[in-house]
């Protein structure tokens, strides 16, 4: 678990693709002090397990599902990458729970300066627009931000400084692919609504029930 507050910034060294899937070095760009085999690192927002590490350096494999449903396939060496260690019992949680497992990639529209932040619109698959709500929370390539608006398939976020200085938001341009993780707490919600909406999500995947106000009224109740 995390909380999408990036603790730095790190680089690719070396990124080994093979059948699909691919194997990655990177050396972080602050200190990553005893990292160890098998601990859980979020590399962009994706939650990937550590194989190997040094001195602020580590490896980690990306399977073809990661690789299909994240933008790590486009890392090349020297690429840049947001990362961030597993929350630890007693740590702040000073952004919202983020599990690492990314929903879809988004698309960068726009981005408008206001002020000394910047105001970044991004575009998304419309199925998720119901997980999205204004004021509610929105991991971006593995950064926790304050959605400030949004529609079916669109949300905007406002960048401050510090977040443009310490993750490589900065360099998002127009047309750019980032990860995009829901508010896990709305994912259960709707889950749990589904059979009283409509959805079929809260039903494993089955159709929805045909016992609706309508039939009970009809058959005398």
């Amino acid at each position: 678990m995390f909380t999408g507050l990036v603790a730095g910034m790190g680089i690719v060294e070396r990124a080994a693709p093979s059948g699909g899937q691919t194997r990655l070095e990177v050396k972080a760009l602050f200190p990553l002090p005893a990292i160890v085999l098998g601990e859980s690192i979020a590399m962009h927002g994706v939650c990937l397990t550590v194989e190997s590490g040094g001195e602020n350096a580590f490896s980690a494999y990306a399977s073809a599902q990661t690789l299909r449903k994240t933008n790590l396939g486009a890392l090349t060496p020297g690429s840049t990458v947001n990362l961030e260690r597993a929350l630890a019992v007693g740590d702040r949680l000073g952004g919202h729970l983020v599990s690492g497992h990314v929903d879809c990639l988004a698309r960068v529209e726009a981005m408008v300066p206001e002020g000394e932040s910047v105001r970044y619109t991004v575009s998304f698959p419309y199925e998720f627009g119901r997980l999205v709500v204004p004021k509610g929370s929105v991991c971006l390539d593995g950064v926790s931000l304050t959605v400030n608006g949004c529609g079916s398939d669109w949300l905007c976020v406002n960048i401050i400084p510090a977040t443009q200085t310490q993750t490589t938001v900065s360099g998002w341009k127009n047309g750019q692919a980032v990860n995009m993780e829901t508010d896990i707490i709305g994912k259960y919600v709707a889950r749990m609504m589904a059979p009283y909406t409509g959805g079929a999500e809260g039903n494993g995947g089955a159709k929805p029930s045909a016992i609706t106000e309508d039939f009970l009224r009809e058959h005398g109740f």
